[in-house]
């Protein structure tokens, strides 16, 4: 998996957005297993202000003290489900991508171990799950929400796995991953495609 990745990131120039806006990073957490690869996602809790109850990928706001985006996904990540840093090999980064709540968000896809014990934390998030990579690939969407944002409109696929559901802003980092490391050639300013 992690040279499926290498070759396909290096070299990849993701989306980025000149704005001036907060910023996040976030983990796109994939595991090592060569035979069955994994995708790593969260729930997050119910009493969160923002994103409550939502999926997402682990990884929070920039801190004054973070010397990156990359370091604030890893930071967060180790906050959020008890990943420490040093058992990440961040591979590269993904296109930038806005929140609904005015935040430029930056996801840095990294390899880890698949058997390494995660711990969620209960004041941010409620559950932690893994998704096979295989059934992205499938693209056994449960339904294509149209979202609107900065004069675009786009066509976001919406995963559902077992409880879970992989809509939104995850969702187009989600694709974006797909597309980049695998040609899975799904088109959002399409509907369905």
């Amino acid at each position: 998996m992690r040279d499926l990745l290498v070759q396909r990131l290096t070299g990849y120039a993701p989306r980025t957005l000149d704005l001036d806006y907060p910023e996040a990073g976030i983990l796109v957490p994939v595991t090592d297993d060569p035979g069955n690869p994994e995708m790593i996602f969260t729930l997050r809790s119910a009493n969160l202000s923002t994103h409550r109850g939502q999926v997402a990928y682990p990884g929070g706001k920039r801190d004054p003290e973070d010397s990156s985006l990359a370091a604030t996904a890893l930071r967060e990540t180790h906050e959020e489900i008890g990943l420490p840093p040093e058992q990440v090999e961040l591979i590269g980064p993904l296109g930038q991508v806005m929140s609904r709540y005015g935040i430029l968000v930056s996801p840095y896809v990294g390899v880890v171990p698949e058997d390494h014990p995660l711990d969620p934390n209960p004041d941010e998030i409620e559950s932690i799950f893994r998704v096979p990579l295989s059934f992205f690939l499938e693209d056994r969407r449960e339904r294509t929400d149209v979202l609107h944002f900065m004069d675009h409109t786009i066509h976001v696929p919406c995963y559902r796995w077992e409880r879970y559901q992989i809509w939104g802003l995850s969702a187009v980092v989600l694709v974006d991953f797909l597309n980049a490391v695998y040609d899975a050639g799904i088109d959002m300013r399409q509907p369905g495609t």
